[in-house]
């Protein structure tokens, strides 16, 4: 597990994509602290450097999970994040998504931007076929960026997810390599 920053994966105008590394520890745990307002009730990344090592070791040693920083390029911080989880090869070629962006960068497009480039690199060099996001159905953020990306809603799940201490309803958006 490198300690080190890797080079970008992927570049847009505005962002690249880099895998977790345990240097990013201090800045990515920074960036959540001060994003859980934003995040709340949705979702719950590492606030402390403990927590960010055991979840950026999985994401990182994990090979059915992909881990993606979104870097905005202008000064290489960190503008959130998008993991590819539950990777599942052979003839499903298929896993699901999680992100977030980071209060500074909310509403600024750069997680769509970012979206946009994990998309190519799943159906590019991870040669995946469909991702998933599960979304709960209040989160409206959520559901506009997968909207914006080319995700059809497909479905409801209710009490699929346990969050925060209770099962919760999710919307199940896809997408495909041929969408």
């Amino acid at each position: 597990m490198s300690d080190e920053p890797a080079p970008y994966l992927a570049v847009g105008p505005r962002v690249g994509l880099r895998p977790f590394s345990l240097a990013d520890a201090e800045e990515f745990t920074a960036r959540a602290r001060e994003s859980r307002e934003l995040h709340r009730p949705w979702l719950f990344p590492p606030c402390t450097a403990e927590a960010y090592a055991a979840y950026a070791a999985a994401l990182i040693a994990d090979p059915a999970r992909a881990g993606f920083l979104v870097r905005e390029r202008a000064d290489d911080g960190i503008a959130g994040f998008v993991n590819i989880n539950n990777i599942v090869r052979g003839a499903f070629r298929s896993g699901a998504l999680g992100y977030g962006a980071f209060a500074h960068a909310a509403g600024r497009g750069l997680l769509t931007e970012a979206l946009g480039l994990v998309l190519e690199h799943a159906f590019g060099p991870l040669e995946l076929h469909r991702l998933e996001a599960n979304i709960q159905p209040g989160n409206t953020a959520s559901r506009a960026l997968v909207r914006r990306a080319g995700f059809r809603l497909e479905g409801f799940s209710p009490a699929m997810l346990h969050i925060d201490g209770a099962w919760r309803d999710h919307e199940r958006w896809a997408i495909t390599a041929s969408d």
